[in-house]
């Protein structure tokens, strides 16, 4: 059964969620799906993970964080002035309020169970950046993650700063899309701290999976293997997978699984298992 939440944040923005497994929302553990850039919740493989994790008896929580510029769309880009507000820090501070919502009873819940975040691309650093500052957060993985956020040249910046925004081209949409000059103004500011991704790792201490293709082109696996580097190793498990691109051999719209990503979702709920139950 799925259920749709709106979540307001202090900030007063919104946060579009759908949740899987509903009816197990008190008995369950609770797993929380974490899009990356220019990603959303029901992108691709997103309502299909839900949907197995739920089978498998997980309360599962997807949602898009409020500037990833699709808005009431929901799968199309339409809010792209969000979008070029976006910041790191927002989005840890969303994914906060998330889980706090969670743990206070938003969804309904009498109970709040063990949680666990699954992040993909930027969405693994953003869990990384979050988990290691909430005590509920029992076990995370990462799909593909990335291991810095800077990942910008010296000129890149200069150019930005100067015009006041950066373009990104969206390769399956053709947009072009901004960030304002606020983001690497956040990034700067707080890149030995909050969103110090390698501090993040090393200070985690808790159950990490960390899922990495070998032929990744967007996130080469080398971020992968350095997570890994930097993290506990009797806490991690690292799964590198030898033909996966950066998403695993599924594109949107979603169509069909593989045995590929059918065994990255097994492997994900093995780990998910022996940590949350």
């Amino acid at each position: 059964m799925t259920k749709d939440f709106i979540l307001y944040t202090i900030s007063n923005e919104k946060l579009r969620i759908t949740t899987y497994g509903y009816e197990q929302c008190n008995t369950a553990p609770c797993i929380i799906f974490v899009h990356g850039f220019k990603g959303f919740k029901d992108w691709g493989f997103g309502p299909y993970l839900a949907e197995f994790f739920a089978d498998m008896g997980y309360f599962v929580i997807t949602f898009n964080f409020s500037h990833n510029g699709v808005g009431d769309a929901l799968t199309e880009f339409i809010e792209m002035d969000k979008f070029a507000e976006n910041t790191y820090s927002l989005e840890v501070d969303e994914l906060t309020e998330l889980i706090t919502a969670y743990q206070f009873g938003f969804f309904g819940n009498e109970f709040a169970n063990n949680v666990a975040l699954l992040g993909h691309s930027r969405g693994g650093a953003i869990s990384l950046l979050t988990a290691k500052n909430m005590e509920i957060v029992k076990a995370i993985a990462v799909w593909a993650s990335v291991s810095k956020l800077d990942r910008y040249s010296a000129r890149q910046k200069d150019k930005w700063k100067k015009d006041g925004v950066f373009e990104v081209q969206n390769s399956r949409t053709n947009q072009l899309m901004k960030m304002n000059y606020s983001f690497l103004e956040d990034l700067e500011e707080n890149k030995d701290d909050i969103l110090n991704v390698q501090k993040a790792v090393k200070e985690l201490k808790k159950p990490l999976f960390i899922a990495h293709g070998e032929q990744d082109l967007s996130v080469p696996i080398a971020e992968g293997e350095q997570l890994y580097k930097w993290s506990s190793k009797k806490l991690t498990e690292f799964y590198k997978i030898p033909t996966a691109g950066h998403t695993f051999g599924i594109a949107h719209p979603f169509t069909e699984s593989n045995l590929m990503f059918e065994e990255l979702l097994n492997k994900t709920e093995d780990f998910f298992r022996t940590n949350l139950f």
